[in-house]
C-alpha cells in the first residue's frame, strides 16, 4: 500500500540531501547556528532517514516472495537502464538496519569530533544513502553505481579523521574494494547480451547459461563480493582500516559495510549461477571455515582491542557465508540472522572501545585493567556485548549461530563441528579481552580518573543492548521477515540446478 509513495526512493534521497545540507553549512565557523546547527541538522537528518523506513517493516507483506515498494523509471533508455527499486524479505531488513545504525552513528560523533563537524556528519548521511541504493537496486547499472559510489564517503572518513596511518589504511581499502569489483561490471556486460539487452536483475536470475559461463561469471562475481565480505585471504584491508578508522567508521564498516558482499552472493551469484555455486560450494565452505577457525586463532594474539574485534569480524562474516553455502533454509536464514545480529553486537563493541579510547586515547589492552572500578555502568554494558559476541544463548549472537550449525549438520558433521569452534575461540578471545581491561585492581591513574558514560552514551549502549537481548529472546519477527523469500530462492536455486543447459 505505499508504493506509490515511493517509501525507498525515500530512504535513499532523504539522508543524502540532508547530508548535502549539512555539507552546505560546514564553512569555517558554520552556519545554521555553528557547529551545534551542524550536530542538530545531521541528527535530525538522520532521525528522518530512519523514519522513513519504518514504513517498510511495518507495511512488509511476509507471505509473499515477490519484490514490494516497487518504483521503476527510465533512466538511460539508449542502454536500457532503469531506476528500478524493490525489496524482498532479505534486501529489506538490511535498509532498516543501515538507517537505524547511521542514526547511533551521528549520535556517537555528537562531541568526539572537533574539526571538520559538518564533513564527517555529511559523510555518513550521503553513504547511508548510497548503501540504502545497494540494497534496494533491481537494476545491475543502477547496483553498481551505488556499489562503487558507497566507497567514497568512508574512504573519506578513513583518510580525513582517521589514526596516524590512516592515509595508508584509505587507500588500501578503496583499492581492494574497488579492484575487486572490476571484475563485476565485465560480468554483468555479459549478463546484459545474454538477457537480450536487459540489465534488470530479475531477469538475470532467469537467464540459462552454460557451466563454462557460469563458472567464469562465478569468479568474477566471487572477486566483487569476497573483498567485501572480506573472506580469507583478501581479508587484510580491514583490520587496517579499522584501527585508523574514527569509531563512528569503524561501527558503519562492521555494522553495515561488510553486509554489502554477503548480500550479494544472494542477490547475484546464487540465483544467477546455481550450477556453478553448486560446483564450487567447497571452495566457499573451506574459505569460510578457514576464516572461522584460523582468523579466531589471530584475534586470540591481538594486543588492540579494534584489531581483535575487526578479525572476530572475519571470523563471524565466514559464519554467513558458510551458511549460505549449505543450500538450506537453516543456513541460509542463520546467515542472515547473524548479518543482523553482527551489525548490533559489533557496532556496539567499537563503540564501546571508542568509549574508553576518548578517555585514555589508546587502544592497547595492556593500559588497561580495572576499568570496573570507575566506570561501572559501562563494563555491564561492556560485559552484555562482550557476552553476544561469544554467542551466549538469549543473545542475538547465539542465534544466527547456532541456526548455521544446524543448516551445516544437515550437510556435513565436520563443517558444523569445526563452525561451531567459533563458540569457543570468540568466547576466548573476547571474554579474555574483558578480563584483562575490565576487571582486576586498578594499575594506572589515568584508568582510576575515568569517568563513567553519560546520558548520550548510556542511551545509545542501552538502545543496542535491547537490540541484542530482543533478537536474542524473541528471533522470530526478524526470520518471519525473511522465510518466504529464502525458500524462494532456494526452490530456484535447486530447480535451476536440474534445467537443461544452454550448448557450450
Amino acid at each position: 500500500m505505499f508504493e506509490s509513495i515511493g517509501i525507498l526512493s525515500l530512504t535513499i534521497w532523504v539522508p543524502i540531501v540532508a547530508g548535502l545540507l549539512v555539507l552546505a553549512t560546514g564553512g569555517k565557523d558554520g552556519a545554521a547556528g555553528g557547529v551545534d546547527g551542524q550536530r542538530t541538522l545531521a541528527l535530525l537528518g538522520a532521525a528522518l532517514g530512519f523514519a522513513v523506513s519504518l514504513p517498510l517493516w511495518t507495511g512488509f507483506n511476509v507471505s509473499t516472495a515477490a519484490m514490494q515498494f516497487v518504483e521503476h523509471a527510465n533512466w538511460i533508455p539508449l542502454f536500457n537502464v532503469h531506476y528500478a527499486l524493490g525489496v524482498d524479505g532479505i534486501s529489506m531488513p538490511f535498509v532498516v538496519l543501515n538507517s537505524f545504525v547511521t542514526l547511533l552513528v551521528v549520535l556517537a560523533g555528537w562531541t568526539v569530533i572537533k574539526t571538520k563537524v559538518a564533513q564527517y556528519m555529511a559523510a555518513f548521511l550521503i553513504q547511508s544513502g548510497l548503501i540504502n541504493g545497494v540494497f534496494a537496486s533491481l537494476d545491475g547499472v543502477l547496483f553498481y553505481v551505488f556499489f562503487e559510489a558507497m566507497l567514497i564517503p568512508l574512504y573519506l572518513i578513513i583518510g580525513i579523521w582517521g589514526g596516524p596511518n590512516r592515509v595508508y589504511a584509505a587507500i588500501k581499502f578503496f583499492l581492494y574494494t574497488l579492484l575487486g569489483s572490476l571484475l563485476m561490471l565485465v560480468a554483468m556486460l555479459y549478463l546484459f547480451f545474454a538477457s537480450g539487452g536487459s540489465f534488470d536483475i530479475l531477469v538475470w536470475h532467469k537467464v540459462p547459461l552454460a557451466m563454462s559461463a557460469q563458472m567464469l561469471l562465478f569468479v568474477a562475481f566471487f572477486f566483487a563480493f569476497e573483498v567485501k565480505v572480506p573472506i580469507w585471504p583478501v581479508h587484510t584491508w580491514l583490520p587496517d582500516a579499522h584501527v585508523e578508522a574514527p569509531t563512528g567508521g569503524s561501527v558503519v564498516l562492521a555494522a553495515i559495510t561488510l553486509k554489502v558482499g554477503a548480500y550479494g552472493f544472494l542477490r547475484f551469484t546464487l540465483p544467477i549461477l546455481p550450477d556453478a555455486s553448486h560446483e564450487l560450494s567447497w571452495l566457499i565452505i573451506g574459505l569460510s571455515l578457514i576464516a572461522v577457525v584460523y582468523i579466531g586463532l589471530v584475534a586470540l594474539v591481538q594486543s588492540d582491542m579494534k584489531k581483535l574485534i575487526a578479525y572476530s569480524s572475519i571470523a563471524h562474516m565466514g559464519f554467513v557465508t558458510l551458511g549460505f553455502f549449505m543450500f538450506n533454509s537453516w543456513g541460509v536464514e542463520g546467515g542472515l540472522v547473524q548479518m543482523i545480529s553482527h551489525g548490533f553486537v559489533s557496532g556496539a563493541l567499537f563503540l564501546c572501545i571508542g568509549v574508553m579510547y576518548d578517555r585514555l586515547h589508546s587502544r592497547q589492552i595492556a593500559d588497561y585493567g580495572g576499568v570496573a572500578n570507575s566506570m561501572p555502568r559501562f563494563a555491564a554494558l561492556f560485559m552484555l556485548f562482550a557476552m553476544a559476541n561469544s554467542g551466549l544463548p538469549a543473545t542475538s549472537g547465539f542465534v544466527g549461530e547456532f541456526m548455521v550449525i544446524l543448516g551445516a549438520i544437515q550437510v556435513n558433521f565436520w563443517y558444523a563441528a569445526l563452525a561451531a569452534t567459533t563458540l569457543i575461540f570468540g568466547a576466548a578471545y573476547t571474554l579474555w579481552m574483558y578480563k584483562r581491561v575490565v576487571f582486576g585492581a586498578i594499575t594506572r591513574p589515568e584508568v582510576a580518573s575515568m569517568k563513567d558514560i553519560d546520558a548520550r552514551e548510556f542511551l545509545i549502549l542501552s538502545i543496542l543492548a535491547v537490540c541484542v537481548l530482543a533478537m536474542g529472546v524473541y528471533p522470530f519477527p526478524v526470520t518471519e521477515v525473511m522465510h518466504v523469500s529464502v525458500n524462494n530462492l532456494l526452490e530456484h536455486v535447486a530447480h535451476s540446478k536440474l534445467m537443461p543447459l544452454v550448448a557450450h
